[in-house]
C-alpha cells in the first residue's frame, strides 16, 4: 500500500461536541427537538444531508431553498467560532507520531473529509504541512458513503485505488472506502464493522500493518 487516506473528525481530530452544540442552537432557535441520539446520525455524512435529518422533526411551515441555506450558513458560523478555540493540544501525540513515522516509511498521506472545514482545521491543529493532498466538502458533490470523497484523494496523490488504505471511525465512511475498492481500516466506532478490513485501536498500528 503506497497511500493512507484519512478521515478527519473522530480519527485525526474530535469535533463531534462543537458539531452537536452548532447543530443544537440551530435547532432550538427552529423549536425543533434534538439530542445526541439524533447528532449520532448526522456522523459522516454532508451539511444538507444533516439539515434534512433534523428537519424531519420540523413542524412548521415548508421551507424555501434560501431558508434552508441559510439554516446551514448559521449553523457553520457558531460552528467555526467554536473551533477557533482548538489548538496543537487538539491532535495527540501518539496522531502526531504515527504520521511522522508513515511518511518516514514513504507513504503519501491525505485527507478525506466531507467537511468544508477541514483545512482550517488542519491549520488551527498545525498539522496542514503533514499531508500530500486534501479531499474535502469543497471538491465533492456526493458525501459518505459515495465513495467520491476518497477517489479525489487518491487521483490528487496520482494513485491508484488499491494501491489506497482509508481510515475511518464511521459506517458511511467505510461503505465509501470499500465503494472505491480501497483497504478500509476501521477505528473508534467502526472497529464494530464487520465491513472492516482491519480494525485497529491506535494510529500507531498503522505503522506496523503497512511498513
Amino acid at each position: 500500500m503506497k497511500a493512507i487516506i484519512f478521515d478527519l473528525d473522530g480519527v485525526l481530530v474530535f469535533t463531534d461536541k462543537f458539531h452537536y452544540q452548532a447543530w443544537k442552537k440551530m435547532a432550538d432557535k427552529m423549536g425543533i427537538y434534538f439530542d445526541e441520539v439524533i447528532n449520532n446520525r448526522l456522523r459522516g455524512v454532508s451539511r444538507r444531508e444533516s439539515l434534512e435529518i433534523i428537519l424531519e422533526r420540523y413542524e412548521g411551515a415548508p421551507l424555501s431553498e434560501k431558508e434552508k441555506e441559510d439554516l446551514m450558513e448559521y449553523k457553520n458560523d457558531y460552528y467555526k467560532e467554536l473551533l477557533k478555540t482548538m489548538g496543537p493540544d487538539d491532535v495527540t501525540e501518539d496522531t502526531r507520531n504515527a504520521l511522522k513515522l508513515l511518511r518516514e516509511q514513504g507513504h503519501k498521506l491525505a485527507i478525506g473529509s466531507s467537511s468544508k472545514n477541514t483545512k482550517f482545521i488542519l491549520k488551527q491543529v498545525a498539522i496542514d504541512d503533514m499531508f500530500d493532498a486534501v479531499s474535502d466538502g469543497t471538491n465533492i458533490t456526493h458525501s459518505k458513503p459515495d465513495p467520491e470523497v476518497f477517489e479525489k484523494a487518491a487521483q490528487f496523490l496520482g494513485e491508484s485505488y488499491d494501491n489506497c488504505v482509508v481510515v475511518e471511525d464511521a459506517y458511511a465512511g467505510i461503505d465509501a472506502a470499500k465503494a472505491a475498492g480501497m483497504t478500509a481500516v476501521g477505528i473508534g466506532d467502526a472497529t464494530s464493522y464487520d465491513k472492516c478490513d482491519y480494525k485497529i485501536k491506535s494510529l500507531m498500528e498503522l505503522t506496523e500493518l503497512f511498513k
